[in-house]
């Protein structure tokens, strides 16, 4: 099963509820998903594959052409897809257009999620501006609150295929504890930083070594520019300090055990804007990369 929608919609939110654990990063801040997450959810006779997306955009930039890259990809592969809609807000004529022609490329059953029914601002009949292929089979639902959620599982669970497991009952997650480890890293980027920090940064882990207490980790995060370097160690070393500590925490929560993070900040000229370095950090290159230069 898919997640696809607009920015900043609630998807990595509904993942993390779906799944019942924190895997995708979320923040206030649109467009912080760069690439597919998967988490599983296992019930008596049924085990879900559930994909986060990147936001359904119409951009030139390189990166942004990748993340539209992981969100076709999981969309075919996908055989259930939920469209996600953020009902706290009207869609502009430029995004319902974006929406409509992603969501007509879909191939799957398809349902509509209306989310951020805990919100005053939430209006239901906002999914009126969406065709009626989209808004048929909807529900309301709100991702903080996991309220609605039960409805959109039954959805599911109607049309997975027959088949084995493809995983243990007991995972949660198809992608390797470093994976989740630099997204955490990330997202204390989102939460610490502002401006276009966030967005010119990405994470590498580069030693990971469970055979130590405290579990040792050193990633690097590469900037596109050396003024951005020094923004992001900060002055005498603060801004550094505060986002190793709070990664830190996020990631000992999640991994359950006491962390040393080790945290380097390197310069990777233009990152964003080249193959090399989308594939570097694991991001989909397009196919017609080389015309962004």
């Amino acid at each position: 099963m898919v997640l696809v929608g607009l920015p900043n919609t609630g998807k990595s939110t509904l993942l993390n509820s779906l799944v019942g654990e924190r895997l995708s990063i979320v923040g206030a801040r649109p467009q912080t998903t760069w690439q597919r997450v998967a988490g599983i959810r296992t019930e008596p006779g049924v085990q879900m594959i559930l994909v986060d997306t990147p936001g359904i955009l119409a951009s030139g930039k390189l990166l942004h052409r990748s993340m539209m890259c992981e969100a076709h990809a999981a969309a075919r592969d996908a055989d259930v897809a939920i469209v996600v809609l953020d009902g706290t807000r009207t869609l502009a004529n430029d995004e319902l257009l974006w929406l409509t022609e992603f969501a007509d490329g879909l191939r799957s059953p398809m349902a509509l999620a209306v989310n951020k029914a805990d919100d005053r601002r939430f209006d239901a009949s906002r999914r009126r501006a969406l065709p009626s292929a989209i808004a048929s089979d909807h529900h309301i639902v709100s991702a903080h609150l996991g309220t609605g959620i039960d409805s959109l599982l039954d959805f599911v669970r109607g049309h997975l295929p027959e088949g084995p497991f493809l995983y243990p009952e007991d995972h949660i997650a198809t992608a390797p504890t470093r994976f989740f480890v630099q997204e955490l890293v990330r997202e204390s980027v989102f939460e610490i930083y502002r401006q276009e920090i966030p967005y010119a940064v990405s994470v590498a882990v580069e030693e990971f070594r469970e055979d130590r207490e405290p579990l040792y980790i050193s990633a690097a995060l590469y900037v596109e520019r050396r003024s951005q370097k020094g923004m992001v160690i900060g002055k005498a070393g603060r801004g550094i300090r505060a986002l190793g500590s709070a990664a830190r925490t996020r990631i000992e929560e999640f991994l359950g055990r006491r962390v040393y993070l080790d945290l380097w900040v390197r310069v990777w000229e233009g990152w964003r804007r080249n193959e090399k370095g989308l594939a570097k950090f694991g991001y989909a290159v397009p196919d017609d990369a080389s015309k962004s230069r």
